[in-house]
């Protein structure tokens, strides 16, 4: 159930976090903050999805299902890391958060093939898609946090 546990809380916070910043880094780079969203769903639809500026069920809803599944899997080596030791300071988790966050940037983009990355480089610069990895770190440290047990018996 631990295990669970902090893949639930690390997924899904770390699923809002970069959702929230995907739709900041839009608006700062001068783009709708559906088109980075949207643009998670070209694995189906092709490099075309980054450009749909409104929510409908042929894009967002894959997006959004593809969103939540990556960060539920990316939460998943974390929780296992996390299960593995003691509980820890709100800034070790996010160093290793941090870590887990890079790792999974540099897979995404560098070893999985490009229909498969997260698409976001479709709608937004380089930086953009740097600051959407910090924010997955933030979100995978503070669903640690929350799920980690304060007093282990």
């Amino acid at each position: 159930m631990t295990i669970a546990r902090y893949v639930i809380c690390c997924g899904t916070a770390a699923g809002f976090a970069t959702l929230a910043a995907m739709t900041v880094s839009a608006r700062g780079a001068g783009k709708h903050p559906l088109q980075p969203v949207n643009a998670t769903s070209h694995w189906l639809h092709g490099e075309k999805a980054a450009a749909v500026r409104r929510v409908d069920l042929a894009h967002t809803a894959p997006a959004l299902i593809t969103h939540f599944a990556s960060c539920a899997f990316w939460a998943l080596p974390f929780a296992r890391w996390l299960v593995s030791r003691p509980p820890r300071s709100p800034l070790h988790m996010l160093g290793e958060a941090s870590l887990l966050s890079a790792f999974a940037a540099a897979f995404d983009y560098g070893v999985v093939p490009k229909r498969l990355t997260p698409g976001w480089e479709l709608a937004l610069p380089g930086r953009a898609v740097a600051a959407i990895f910090a924010a997955m770190a933030l979100g995978l440290a503070a669903g640690g946090l929350a799920a980690q047990d304060k007093h282990p018996s």
